[in-house]
């Protein structure tokens, strides 16, 4: 079962802040994060539940909302980039790591807006529990990236692993604002 993460600074202001964010990556010529792991109809769909989610839910939300491979919305198998023949199935947890991590990114990227806007620091923080964490998400905890750099990175590595390295897939780390 999926746990959402906490977000400890999910409120309307952030909440407003994500918003702006996507529209800011819709107007962009690239455009939003359009994962290999969605069928047409979730390429189609997904401005909407992603905007839903960042109005009124969560990452759980934006998940359950994409659906189980094989769906409407998340393939069932997906053509293999490392074989260029054939595909391969799509991870049972595929429409969570998505949801999690895109929620998570716009979270931080409204975050580090607000901690600009505020003159306030970010700290990273274990936003959802982790049986046996990895050395490099245990090191990131308590540290305060630079709000503009941090959301610069953010911005420009769409579908990546940022230089931070955060969101890292399935890390259950976030940040929050150290008031």
């Amino acid at each position: 079962m999926f746990v959402a993460l906490n977000f400890e600074n999910l409120d309307a202001r952030t909440r407003e802040l994500m918003l702006s964010e996507i529209d800011r990556d819709v107007a962009d010529p690239q455009g939003l994060y359009q994962s290999a792991v969605l069928t047409a109809a979730g390429l189609g769909s997904w401005e909407a539940l992603l905007r839903q989610a960042c109005e009124t839910g969560n990452d759980s939300s934006l998940a359950v909302a994409l659906g189980d491979p094989g769906g409407s919305y998340i393939m069932a198998r997906r053509p293999d980039p490392s074989t260029r023949t054939g595909d391969r199935k799509v991870s049972s947890i595929a429409a969570t790591t998505l949801a999690e991590g895109e929620f998570n990114r716009y979270y931080m990227r409204a975050l580090c807006l607000r901690a600009i806007q505020e003159e306030l620091e970010l700290e990273i923080y274990r936003a959802r529990f982790s049986a046996e964490p990895e050395l490099k998400s245990e090191a990131m905890i308590g540290t305060s990236p630079d709000p503009e750099s941090f959301l610069a990175d953010l911005r420009s590595h769409q579908g990546r692993e940022p230089a931070l390295g955060l969101p890292h897939p399935n890390s259950g780390l976030s940040v929050r604002l150290r008031i």
